[in-house]
Order: C-alpha cells, then sequence, then structure tokens
C-alpha cells in the first residue's frame, strides 16, 4: 500500500460489535471466506459482495509473491473506483 501511496502502519483489527450503531449505507465483503464465515451484519445497508484472490496463499519466489499481493491491491483499487462511480452522487 506504501507503494501506492496510502500508509496503513497504524490500521488495525476492529471487533464488530464497535460497528453495531452505526448506520452504513453499503457492506461490501471481499472474499469468499468472509461472507461465509463472518459474522451476519444486522443491517438496512445495501450488501455487495466480489471475491478477490487472496494473496496470503501465493507461491513462489519473494518477488512473484509480491507481485500477486500487487495485483490484488490493483484489483481493489480498480472495484472501489467503480463503485464510487456507480454509487456515490
Amino acid at each position: 500500500m506504501k507503494e501506492d501511496g496510502i500508509d496503513i502502519s497504524k490500521h488495525t483489527s476492529n471487533n464488530m460489535e464497535e460497528y453495531g450503531n452505526i448506520g452504513f449505507d453499503y457492506i461490501i465483503t471481499v472474499c469468499d471466506n468472509a461472507r461465509e464465515r463472518c459474522p451476519v451484519f444486522s443491517s438496512t445497508a445495501q450488501q455487495l459482495h466480489h471475491n478477490f484472490p487472496d494473496p496470503v496463499k501465493a507461491k513462489g519466489t519473494e518477488e512473484e509473491i509480491m507481485q500477486q499481493f500487487r495485483e490484488v491491491r490493483d484489483l481493489i483499487k480498480a472495484y472501489a473506483h467503480d463503485f464510487v462511480k456507480t454509487n456515490v452522487p
């Protein structure tokens, strides 16, 4: 992400309960595993799903693995741009 100008060094994982009282417009899951195993998010939000490859499962040399992470990052970035174009006035 740093290569793409985004600093996520201080990001953390959060508990779903922290978001229970937020009125989201959209909930997007980004892998089949999350869609199948994560708790149901009770909300009136429109729920969208797109399965991206999991780069953690990448095999090969260090550079080949890094390239797979870059490819998935770029897929997610393109999806986010398309989502905004389609859904944000």
